[in-house]
């Protein structure tokens, strides 16, 4: 198994520069000193993840993501799951690329993953530079 797949769920499969963006990902997992061990990324509908958040989350909204949080010791291992529909509407909003809001909501959940909360105003303040910070470390 690949520490990184990436799976299409109920939705078109997009083109994308795979092999950067799992190294990408994988560079911010072992920056914080963690080994990757698994990370499935799942792309879906506002549908489906509204459906998981129902159930797992017991939150009825609508989300751009839910990260599921398996980690043992300094192992990262989890799920992202990522609404398309989600990411699309928010890359309107926030004028920029869908492209550019996906990679931010990945590295959201992979944050998430090696420790980072966004639950107060400076958790968030916190999370929102070190998105910037992975996003401008692309060179795709």
């Amino acid at each position: 198994m690949k520490p990184i797949e990436i799976f299409f769920e109920s939705v078109e499969e997009l083109t994308l520069p795979e092999e950067a963006l799992k190294s990408w990902l994988k560079q911010a997992v072992l920056d914080h000193h963690k080994e990757l061990e698994s990370l499935n990324i799942i792309l879906c509908t506002d549908d489906f993840l509204h459906d998981l958040n129902v159930q797992y989350l017991d939150h009825d909204t609508l989300t751009d993501i839910i990260t599921f949080d398996y980690n043992h010791d300094d192992q990262v291992n989890g799920e992202l799951y990522i609404s398309l529909d989600r990411v699309e509407e928010n890359a309107r909003e926030n004028k920029v690329s869908t492209l550019e809001e996906l990679h931010r909501v990945m590295i959201h959940g992979v944050l998430h993953l090696v420790g980072y909360k966004d639950k107060s105003p400076e958790d968030q303040t916190e999370m929102r530079g070190r998105e910037d910070y992975y996003l401008s470390l692309r060179t795709f």
